[in-house]
């Protein structure tokens, strides 16, 4: 079974994000880099297939500028077999060109699952998977929190409104990740060098097929509005005076 694991190259979530002085975008100069953290369960729980010897080979594609290569790297040294590189320089992506992307891979190498990240920590649009189910007809689970292949379905539970939701999908399937699903591990310094020998290809939206149309216009980015610090109180009446005549929110 061959595994295919799109990942995204977001702003490292540790980082405190700065908007643009014009408030045209998001500032991303000088900042630190990083695979999106629902991209990093992805990759792992593919990487346990592999272990358990559900999965026979794990392919790992990017859509970005040249830089992208870093985070494949990383996907490689955590166990990944090999790498595609859309490269697509700085352009903006929405999340149907992407999926139409991806779908293209999904022809040329015939997965038989796809995981994804839910969502990415930056457009935070959670949209993709979906988009790639539809575009590929394949079976899809979304914000599933565990995984397992059996008699050649992929059986899955995600959360929903009011409790647990048991799926068994029909392969090829497309499914996204939860939080829930699993622990990323951590690349050792063994394996961090053995990825810079794994096969890394690179193509383009051309050589694909695929012609990037833009079909939403950033308009403008704010950073959230500041919240007011806190005030202490003295008993318990203070602080129901304050809740019923200043904020208002008791009768």
């Amino acid at each position: 079974m061959k595994v295919l694991v799109p990942i995204k190259r977001v702003i490292d979530y540790n980082l405190k994000v700065r908007v643009k002085a014009d408030q045209s975008d998001v500032d991303l100069a000088n900042l630190k880099m990083a695979m999106n953290p629902f991209c990093e369960i992805a990759v792992e729980e593919a990487v346990r297939l592999k272990e358990s010897g559900d999965a026979t080979e794990v392919v790992v594609v990017s859509i970005g500028p040249s830089q992208s290569q870093e985070q494949l790297r990383t996907a490689l040294a955590l166990g990944a077999d090999r790498a595609i590189l859309i490269e697509t320089a700085d352009t903006p992506l929405e999340p149907l060109n992407v999926a139409r992307l991806l779908a293209k891979v999904v022809e040329d190498e015939q997965p038989d699952l796809v995981i994804l990240g839910k969502q990415s920590i930056d457009g935070d649009n959670n949209q993709t998977g979906q988009m790639l189910a539809a575009l590929t007809n394949s079976s899809q689970g979304t914000f599933i929190s565990s995984l397992a292949i059996r008699d050649g379905k992929a059986e899955v539970q995600r959360e929903i409104d009011g409790g647990l939701q048991n799926l068994s999908l029909t392969l090829p399937a497309i499914v996204t990740t939860d939080l829930r699903l699993n622990e990323p591990r951590y690349a050792s310094l063994p394996n961090i060098m053995k990825a810079k020998r794994k096969p890394l290809a690179k193509t383009s939206p051309d050589a694909l097929g695929v012609e990037l149309k833009p079909t939403q216009r950033l308009l403008k980015v704010t950073p959230p509005a500041e919240r007011a610090a806190g005030q202490m109180v003295d008993s318990v009446d203070a602080l129901i005076e304050k809740l019923k005549n200043e904020a208002k929110v008791i009768g």
